[in-house]
């Protein structure tokens, strides 16, 4: 039987928006809106924090909410996953971001089911290798082979930092590994914003929380919401997004 988990990598630390996570949303902080969302996916949750004292309150918060957790590097994000997914016994790993507090759970799940039916550890399986969903729903799953494999031999800072360019980029796996999209099929919408990193991206997601009720809604109706309201997507339409 596999053990698959998701494991969302948290920070207190950010250039353009410090202290990010916890900030609130109708009186609610932005994690919880991410963490109760993922829970719609049916699989269990870990947080992979790091050692630097700023992140004590993220530890914190796992314990508060029953949430398994590791901490590790700030800078080596691949082996703080890899750490957190060794400590945790998972063989196959998802991958996402805290700075998504609208990530759909049931998009995730249905997508885990589909990787797991191939039953091949080679399988890399996202939506966002070609992009049609927005940014804020990102997902990436893999097996814990292909994890290790990425520990083990990646030496680029960039491998490091960002978890999985290894995978995908490096001849050394490239060939092998099997890249499966997960494509939207009501259309393309990677045009929006719904992730945390600038004032901007705030804005847009407390006016959606808070006028809209973004968070309670499947992603259907969260994506007709973005096409309805330009006057909201515009106030971060011109961010550019940073490599993750």
């Amino acid at each position: 039987m596999q053990h698959a988990g998701i494991i969302s990598q948290v920070r207190m630390g950010s250039t353009r928006l410090p202290n990010k996570v916890l900030l609130p949303a109708d009186s609610r902080p932005l994690l919880d809106y991410h963490v109760a969302r993922l829970r719609q996916s049916g699989l269990p949750i870990f947080l992979a924090t790091t050692t630097e004292p700023a992140d004590d309150v993220l530890a914190a918060y796992a314990k508060a909410h029953d949430l398994p957790y590791h901490r590790g590097s700030e800078t080596d994000v691949l082996a703080r996953y890899y750490e957190t997914a060794q400590r945790y016994g998972l063989d196959t790993i998802v991958r996402v971001t805290s700075d998504c507090p609208l990530v759909d759970g049931p998009l995730i799940g249905d997508a885990v089911a589909r990787y797991l039916a191939e039953n091949n550890p080679l399988v890399y399986r996202s939506n966002s290798v070609v992009r049609t969903y927005p940014r804020g729903l990102d997902f990436e799953i893999f097996s814990m082979e292909l994890l290790a494999e990425a520990y083990a031999h990646a030496t680029l800072p960039y491998e490091r930092e960002h978890v999985t360019p290894y995978l995908k980029t490096n001849p050394a796996t490239a060939g092998r590994v099997i890249q499966r999209n997960e494509v939207w099929p009501g259309g393309d919408f990677s045009r929006f914003r719904i992730t945390l990193d600038t004032p901007e991206d705030y804005e847009v997601l407390r006016a959606l929380i808070e006028r809209h009720n973004a968070a309670d809604l499947p992603v259907t109706d969260l994506l007709a919401l973005l096409v309805a309201h330009p006057e909201i997507m515009a106030l971060n339409a011109h961010i550019e997004q940073k490599t993750t």
